[in-house]
C-alpha cells in the first residue's frame, strides 16, 4: 500500500514537473545572467574607481527597485496579463544590463539597478504565481524548493561564468543580457495557463511587530545582511585585491552556503524551540563573520593558508543567511491564525526591503570609513543583534507554541516574491496539520490496540 501511494506521489511529481520545466529553465537562465550582473557591478565599480559608498548606493537602488516591484507588478498583471508584463519587464532588464557599458557614472547605475530591481521583483511575482498554479497542495512543497535550488544554482554557476571574460571590457555585461533575453523563450513559448494573481494588502508593521516581534525584527536586520552579501562582496573582494576569478568563487561560497545548510537548519526548526535555533543559526553567522574579519587581518600563520580561511567564512556566514530567512517567516507563522498568512506575507516582504536598502548604505558607509573589513564587521554585528534579541525575547514571553505545533519549515529565499511566501507559509500550515492529523491517528490505534 505504501509502495503504491509513493509511487502514485512519484508519478504525480513527475507530471507537476514536466509541467513547470520551462519555468524552471527559464528561472536558471534569468538567474546566471542576474548573478553575473551584481558581481560585476563590484568588479567594474572597483575598475571605474567608484568608491564603497557610491557602490553601497548602487546596490541599495536594486532593493528600492525590488520594494517597488513587489507592490506595483500585481496591479499591471491584472491590468495586462502575465505574458504582456513578462515580455515588457523581460525587455527592459535585457536593455538595462547592456546600459551599463555605456555610461560610467554612479547616478547612472543607480538609475539602472533600480531599474533592473523593479523587473526582477515583477519576473518573480509573475514567475511563482505560474509555479503555484500548477502545483497541488500534494506536491506545492516540492516544486517550490526546486524551484528555489534552481535559483541559487543559478546564482552559483553564473560566478564561473564571470571567469570567462574580462570585467573591463563589454563581453559579460552582453552575455548576461543574452541570458535573460534567451530566458524567456521557454517561459513565454509553453502552453501553461495564467494564472490570477491576487496580493493580500500588508498587514501593518505594528500589528506585525505585535504578533511577532523577533519575526519582524529579524527579518529587517536579515534583509540588510542577504542584500550586503550579495551586492557587497564584490566590492570587498576587489577592494582587498582579490582577483576577478577570487571574486567570483568567495561569491559563489556564499550562496552555495545556502545549499549546504539549509536541510540541516530545516531539521532541527522543525524539531525544537525555533527561537533556540534562530538564535544558534544567528549566533554561527556572527562566529563566521568574526573568522572572515581575522582573515582579512595580518594574523601570523594564516598567510600560508592563502584565502581559504575567507572562503570557509564565507560559506559559513552565507549558509546561515537563507536558512534564517525561512526560519523567521516559519517562526512567524506558528503566531498567525491562517487566514493572516497572507497579508502578514506582504508585510515581511516590505521590512524585508526597508533592511535591504539600509543595510548596504550602512556597509558602504563604514568601509568607507573603516576600511574594508568593516564588511565583516557590520555583518557580524547584524548577526550578532539577532542573537541577542532572540536570547531577550526567549526572557519576554514563553513558547506557547511546541515542537510538535510548529508550522512545517520550507526553505524561501529572501529575494521569493509574496505569492511564494504566501504559497509556502500554506503548505507548511497545511502540512503540519497533516502530520498532527496523522499522529493523533496512530495513538488512537495504538490506544485501540
Amino acid at each position: 500500500m505504501l509502495a503504491a501511494n509513493a509511487a502514485r506521489g512519484g508519478h504525480g511529481m513527475l507530471n507537476v514537473i514536466s509541467g513547470v520545466w520551462a519555468l524552471l529553465v527559464g528561472i536558471v537562465l534569468i538567474m546566471l545572467g542576474n548573478g553575473m550582473h551584481f558581481t560585476l557591478i563590484g568588479l567594474r565599480g572597483g575598475i571605474e574607481g567608484f568608491s564603497a559608498a557610491e557602490l553601497a548606493v548602487v546596490t541599495s537602488g536594486y532593493f528600492v527597485g525590488f520594494l517597488s516591484g513587489a507592490r506595483m507588478t500585481p496591479a499591471l498583471i491584472q491590468r495586462v496579463g502575465h505574458v504582456r508584463v513578462f515580455a515588457a519587464l523581460g525587455s527592459f532588464m535585457s536593455a538595462g544590463l547592456i546600459a551599463y557599458t555605456l555610461v560610467a557614472e554612479p547616478w547612472a547605475w543607480t538609475i539602472l539597478r533600480i531599474l533592473l530591481g523593479f523587473c526582477m521583483s515583477g519576473i518573480y511575482v509573475t514567475a511563482e504565481s505560474w509555479l503555484n498554479n500548477a502545483s497541488t497542495n500534494e506536491t506545492r512543497g516540492k516544486v517550490l524548493s526546486a524551484y528555489m535550488i534552481a535559483q541559487t544554482l543559478g546564482i552559483i554557476c553564473a560566478q564561473g561564468l564571470l571567469t570567462l571574460g574580462d570585467a573591463a571590457g563589454a563581453g559579460l555585461f552582453i552575455g548576461a543580457s543574452i541570458l535573460v533575453s534567451v530566458s524567456f523563450a521557454p517561459i513565454l513559448l509553453s502552453v501553461a495557463p495564467a494564472p490570477a494573481v491576487e496580493v493580500a494588502r500588508p498587514m501593518s508593521l505594528w500589528a506585525l511587530f505585535r504578533g511577532s516581534p523577533l519575526g519582524t525584527v529579524g527579518i529587517f536586520l536579515l534583509g540588510g545582511v542577504y542584500a550586503t552579501q550579495s551586492g557587497m562582496a564584490a566590492v570587498f573582494g576587489s577592494q582587498i585585491g582579490m582577483s576577478a576569478s577570487e571574486i567570483a568563487f568567495f561569491v559563489a561560497m556564499l550562496f552555495a552556503g545556502a545549499l549546504v545548510f539549509q536541510y540541516p537548519i530545516g531539521w532541527l526548526s522543525d524539531r525544537f524551540d525555533r527561537r533556540r535555533v534562530i538564535m544558534g543559526t544567528a549566533a554561527m553567522g556572527a562566529m563566521a563573520c568574526g573568522a572572515g574579519w581575522v582573515a582579512v587581518g595580518d594574523v601570523p600563520g594564516l598567510e600560508a593558508l592563502g584565502l581559504w580561511p575567507l572562503m570557509g567564512a564565507a560559506l559559513l556566514a552565507g549558509g546561515m543567511t537563507t536558512p534564517l530567512y525561512a526560519l523567521l517567516l516559519a517562526y512567524t507563522n506558528d503566531y498567525l491564525p491562517n487566514e493572516d498568512m497572507a497579508a502578514a506575507s506582504g508585510g515581511l516582504i516590505f521590512i524585508s526591503g526597508l533592511g535591504a536598502i539600509l543595510g548596504p548604505l550602512v556597509v558602504g558607509w563604514a568601509m568607507q570609513t573603516g576600511g574594508p573589513e568593516a564588511f565583516w564587521l557590520v555583518l557580524g554585528a547584524s548577526f550578532a543583534a539577532m542573537a541577542v534579541y532572540a536570547a531577550y525575547r526567549m526572557t519576554r514571553r514563553q513558547s506557547s507554541v511546541t515542537a510538535e505545533e510548529t508550522e512545517s519549515y520550507l526553505g524561501v529565499l529572501p529575494t521569493a516574491s509574496v505569492v511564494a511566501v504566501e504559497a509556502a507559509g500554506v503548505w507548511a500550515a497545511e502540512q503540519a496539520e497533516a502530520e498532527r492529523a496523522e499522529a493523533e491517528a496512530e495513538t488512537e490505534l495504538r490506544g485501540a490496540a
